[in-house]
């Protein structure tokens, strides 16, 4: 399963171990954090402790995150979107709202129980609530998600998106006009938002986004975006960081103009992935098709041609 660390900061000494990681950790209960700590699969300063423990400023956690019990890899009969299929992958456009895989909060109703039903067999993984999963997208981002049937067939894709071998190009929905440019800002966790992302220059991971404007008006923009490195939140947390976020974006964009526009999700779009077969070696261009809401802020955009879209192979 996943793990995670962290470090307790000076404002939280004093507080129970259960109690932090809770609050850290908002998706997971205080009584998940319970048993987790009961089984050994929480370390302070690289040893097991008791859930009573009181922290001090500088200790460092370590978390061994377990299946909860509602969890299960259950098949269910969701349509999917397909894209392209053969025996050795798939890809499919996937909806707004769908998450990737089983997690607390979200145990059933995912894009990998629909694949188990769907699909004879999946890709083993070290994650075994993630069988054929190479990559992921946000809930609430929709577009192009692949995944692997076999084993060979899910170490080359991993291995061909680890590499940069594979080309991602988004399409976002943004607030003002980012420049075109080809944005280096390292990424990493916030310091004191936990479940965020944030663009830190000294300590963060080395992020690279290519951002092309293709059309515009006085309030948005419609921006292309190839992502050249896989952080969290990349696109996301990148548009934040030129001050014009993604319209919709609960976390990193602007509350007032979500709510003033009506905008439940943020309107970001995994329009297309290219890369070579991982086994036939044959080209791959897969186009996710644009959902309504995006379609509809697009129309607002007098200057933009969808030839644009074509000329940027």
């Amino acid at each position: 399963m996943n793990q995670d660390s962290l470090s307790v900061r000076p404002e939280e000494a004093g507080q129970r171990i259960d109690k932090l990681l809770a609050s850290s950790y908002p998706h997971f209960s205080r009584t998940y954090f319970q048993n987790l700590i009961e089984e050994g699969f929480v370390l302070l300063n690289g040893g097991t402790v008791k859930k009573r423990i009181v922290l001090e400023a500088g200790d460092e956690l370590e978390v061994c995150f377990q299946l909860p019990p509602e969890c299960s890899l259950a098949p269910e009969p969701i349509p999917l979107d397909i894209l392209y299929e053969d025996e050795h992958l798939i890809a499919v456009n996937k909806p707004v709202g769908m998450v990737v895989h089983p997690a607390p909060g979200h145990p059933s109703g995912t894009f990998v129980n629909a694949l188990l039903a769907h699909c004879r067999s999946l890709a083993p993984n070290q994650d075994p609530l993630r069988p054929g999963i190479v990559h992921r997208l946000d809930k609430e981002t929709s577009g192009v998600l692949l995944a692997a049937k076999t084993s060979f067939a899910h170490q080359k894709l991993v291995h061909a998106f680890a590499s940069r071998q594979i080309e991602k190009t988004y399409l976002a929905i943004c607030l003002g006009r980012p420049p075109n440019i080809t944005l280096e800002a390292p990424i990493g966790r916030h310091k004191i938002h936990r479940k965020e992302m944030a663009v830190l220059p000294s300590d963060g991971k080395e992020a690279i986004s290519q951002i092309q404007v293709l059309a515009f008006n006085d309030s948005i923009s419609l921006a292309l975006v190839r992502p050249k490195t896989g952080r969290t939140h990349q696109i996301r947390v990148h548009l934040k960081h030129l001050g014009t976020p993604i319209l919709g974006d609960a976390v990193y964009g602007r509350r007032k103009c979500n709510e003033e526009n009506k905008v439940a999700r943020q309107l970001l779009h995994a329009y297309r992935l290219q890369f070579t077969h991982p086994i036939t070696s044959a080209p791959l261009s897969l186009i996710a098709p644009l959902p309504d809401d995006l379609k509809k802020w697009i129309a607002q955009l007098g200057n933009f041609h969808s030839q644009i879209l074509t000329k940027t192979n």
